[in-house]
């Protein structure tokens, strides 16, 4: 079984018995007033395999699921049995690293929180992104974009919500998943950078 399975089943166990037990979930919520005041730390993880509702649950791990695939695969092609555990510190550290910046700027805010795989499905899906820039991604199975075009405007999306607290949804861990994503995967293999930039050099709407 491919580490993406893996994932996508421990994430759903996790997060149907946080919905069932309310002190299990109440831990695993990303809280930086917790983490500031109290030193737990083990919520920077933890939160990325808890989701609020199924609808969150199954956005996150559905595509999760169609580009983690792809990612497993390429670097299995390019870093060998390394590959594999490349591919797992990619979305294990995507969820921390995109959950700082939340933090730093929430830590005595004992009123804010937040959950979900976010950081990690970023990192995966823009680590797809920069191998495969050309590959159609299709937003609501019918608008199709090169990824490229639609990361980017998901970059901007992300960067100009992330100050809007209101519907509840943590933009800063999209939009610092996703950069970490890109960064970790060139630091990686430097030829994804340039093989990504030759296909963008050669690219035509027509």
């Amino acid at each position: 079984m491919s580490f993406t399975l893996i994932i996508i089943v421990i994430t759903t166990i996790v997060s149907i018995s946080a919905w069932k037990n309310s002190s299990l979930f109440s831990s695993c919520v990303m809280h930086p007033y917790s983490i500031y005041r109290n030193n737990e730390y083990q919520r920077f993880i933890f939160s990325g395999f808890v989701h609020g509702s199924w609808g969150h649950l199954l956005f996150n791990m559905v595509t999760f699921f169609f580009f983690g695939r792809n990612v497993e695969y390429a670097f299995s092609y390019y870093f060998g049995s390394a590959g594999t555990y490349f591919f797992l510190a990619l979305y294990l550290l995507g969820i921390i690293v995109a959950d700082i910046p939340s933090y730093w700027k929430n830590r005595t805010n004992p009123s804010y929180s937040a959950i979900g795989a976010s950081g990690g499905v970023s990192s995966v899906l823009f680590a797809s992104i920069l191998i495969d820039p050309l590959n159609q991604i299709c937003l609501y199975f019918f608008i199709c974009l090169p990824g490229f075009v639609l990361g980017s405007i998901y970059l901007v999306y992300s960067y100009f919500k992330g100050s809007d607290l209101s519907d509840r949804i943590n933009h800063d861990a999209h939009l610092y998943g996703a950069l970490f994503g890109m960064v970790m995967t060139t630091i990686l293999r430097p030829r994804f950078l340039m093989e990504f930039l030759d296909q963008l050099t050669r690219f035509s709407l027509f």
